[in-house]
């Protein structure tokens, strides 16, 4: 088994750094650094991917060609693209936080990735299998918030300052119908450890059939915290260019391109953990169906993305204090009311 293999690997690393006359904790401590650049390679395999998939999906769904000409159906594209990007002169306007907007584009993508740090690849292949996973998982992704209004702010543009504050504005306010749909879950399975969780779902059932008022509230309100259409405000072009990324190019874009497909990896892949049974499935092996579960709610997102048009500000937090709000509160409260009835019975 892959995870087998991981932990041997891991151990043996471990005692040949001790053979050497390396203490323990240097051996492990070079173990985790190894599995955060196995973790960071396999992010940006699937960020090439995910790119590639986007365009396509877009092209079908607006009966466009999408890419075709670059490489056999366009795959080379965006390798091409990069390549525009890195030979790009990088500009840095008059006026903005050198200090701030430099540090921008090589932090943004960093709370994301240790979000996969509590993220389990299978069975016994979480980084660090925390009983508080969950609730790591959404403090750390909360950073990214305070991330993009420095983008805003640092390049002392109008544009972005109001695409930073608007990012602010959404993210914060839709981490509320966020964590509150998922408490339902948490209650019934008495621990916020992301393992438990799956473990709970092989047992009992997956929780999109056993929660689905909460499961349609994580996704409406994951769309919206991730920026992405009908929900992207931040970056509206009608209105602000490009938002809190108008004043970068070159590769500070394309650090920021990166964070975002890394935080729609990390959000697609704690839906299958949470709803769809993580790696639970049969015949093939756990790490796969993890797989294969992240990237249906990844095709789900980008049907989306290019299906709805954007939607007004206002509407957006209408949505969310008058609709998603109660209806996560009303979850919550039948949760315990059935859990209650079923331990009185029991």
């Amino acid at each position: 088994m892959l995870n087998n293999l991981f932990i041997n690997m891991g151990g043996a690393i471990s005692e040949w750094i001790v053979g050497l006359g390396g203490s323990q904790m240097l051996g492990d401590w070079i173990v985790r650094i190894l599995a955060a650049v196995v973790i960071l390679v396999f992010l940006l395999c699937n960020v090439i991917v995910l790119v590639y998939l986007e365009r396509k999906f877009s092209g079908f769904y607006q009966e466009r060609l999408g890419p075709n000409r670059v490489g056999p159906a366009g795959i080379f594209q965006l390798f091409m693209d990069i390549l525009k990007l890195v030979s790009k002169n990088t500009y840095t306007p008059k006026n903005v936080d050198k200090l701030l907007y430099n540090l921008v584009p090589l932090v943004v993508f960093i709370p994301t990735m240790l979000c996969f740090m509590v993220l389990p690849f299978g069975a016994g292949m979480s980084m660090v299998d925390s009983d508080v996973g969950l609730l790591f998982y959404f403090a750390v992704s909360g950073l990214t918030t305070f991330i993009l209004l420095t983008s805003g702010w640092a390049a002392n543009n109008k544009y972005t300052l109001m695409g930073g504050m608007r990012a602010t504005l959404q993210m914060i306010s839709y981490e509320i119908p966020l964590i509150f749909s998922v408490i339902g879950i948490v209650m019934i399975c008495g621990s916020m450890n992301l393992n438990e969780i799956v473990q709970n779902q092989i047992d009992h059932g997956w929780f999109i059939w056993r929660q689905p008022l909460a499961f349609i509230i994580f996704l409406v309100a994951s769309t919206a915290e991730m920026n992405r259409n009908p929900f992207d405000l931040p970056e509206g072009e009608q209105e602000l260019v490009a938002g809190y990324q108008t004043e970068y190019s070159g590769m500070r874009f394309a650090f920021m391109y990166l964070g975002e497909y890394v935080a729609l990896l990390a959000m697609c892949w704690l839906s299958a953990v949470l709803f769809l049974g993580g790696w639970h499935g049969p015949i093939l092996p756990g790490w796969i169906w993890i797989i294969i579960k992240t990237y249906v709610f990844v095709f789900i997102n980008m049907w989306i993305r290019w299906t709805y048009p954007r939607i007004r500000i206002d509407h957006l937090m209408k949505l969310n204090w008058k609709v998603l709000i109660p209806l996560a509160i009303a979850n919550m409260t039948i949760t315990g009311i059935a859990l209650r009835l079923v331990q009185t019975l029991a």
